[in-house]
């Protein structure tokens, strides 16, 4: 299955994070802890270069608990900064905010020497479309944020937002990139659902996934739709199976496959069959 997913804002979310990095103190990029790669816009690092940054892997709840500690592992042996978190959950301020002074602590550490401790610190929150980034943002700043105008960034469409305890944060419009260079690239974003649904062949989607999830986490398959011994079947042969079960059953009865396709993307993005993740550092 090919996906390929221009979206025309790219350019100019690009040039603005270019125009508001040199203001900024520390990237905060979201990803999704399902697909920690595919998640992350390759194009992104070349933007920051050597601005430091740490890595948020949100909706950490829907991960496979135990891919994500291979994950853990994975990006302590790399020093990567990285934080898995879920944007819901009203306790990630401290996680976060560690995460972000760890990252910060030489800069941190001159400002205390030049007597600038009470600088803010100002944090911009870069991620793909439909990472969680908004919930994520509004869990950090809370009801009582507060827009500061006359600032760079302001004119551009944005604003920075004051948190609580000396820090900024400036949002930025999720950028997916022009070209994905694998097939399961695009096909583990359409699974998470950060390709639009509109564009994407939904039978075909759905079939590719029982095929991931038979290879993978068959005993989930067996457990919601009672299909017995699910790697013995191919991916559509698997999707019928799933209309089957359901009693999805058009004129003439045959298997209403494509209710059946809705039915295991909506499940499968919704934790029905238990926490899932796509991509493992084993297999990468």
């Amino acid at each position: 299955m090919q996906i390929q997913w221009f979206p025309g804002h790219m350019a100019k979310t690009a040039r603005l994070i270019s125009e508001n990095l040199k203001l900024t103190d520390v990237v905060v990029e979201i990803a999704d802890a399902r697909i920690p790669v595919s998640s992350r816009n390759p194009y992104l690092a070349k933007l920051l270069g050597n601005k430091p940054r740490v890595l948020v892997l949100n909706k950490a709840d829907l991960a496979d608990p135990k891919i994500s500690a291979l994950w853990k592992k994975k990006y302590a042996e790399i020093g990567q900064s990285v934080v898995f978190v879920n944007s819901r959950d009203e306790k990630i301020w401290n996680h976060i905010i560690s995460a972000v002074e760890e990252a910060l602590k030489e800069l941190l550490l001159r400002r205390k020497e030049k007597n600038m401790v009470g600088r803010p610190i100002r944090m911009m929150i870069t991620g793909i479309p439909n990472v969680g980034k908004s919930t994520f943002i509004n869990n950090m700043s809370g009801r009582a944020s507060a827009k500061t105008g006359d600032r760079p960034g302001v004119t551009t469409g944005k604003q920075w937002v004051t948190l609580r305890g000396g820090y900024e944060l400036l949002d930025t419009p999720g950028m997916l990139w022009q070209k994905f260079e694998g097939e399961n690239e695009g096909m583990h974003l359409a699974f998470t659902g950060a390709i639009k649904d509109d564009i994407i062949d939904t039978e075909e989607l759905a079939f590719h996934m029982l095929n991931f999830l038979k290879e993978n986490y068959p005993d989930a398959v067996t457990a919601r739709y009672g299909i017995e011994n699910p790697g013995e079947l191919g991916g559509y042969e698997l999707l019928c199976a799933v209309a089957e079960r359901r009693k999805f059953i058009v004129s003439g009865g045959e298997p209403d496959t494509e209710r059946a396709a809705r039915i295991v993307i909506d499940e499968v993005r919704g934790a029905k069959l238990g926490r899932i993740s796509f991509e493992s550092p084993e297999n990468l």
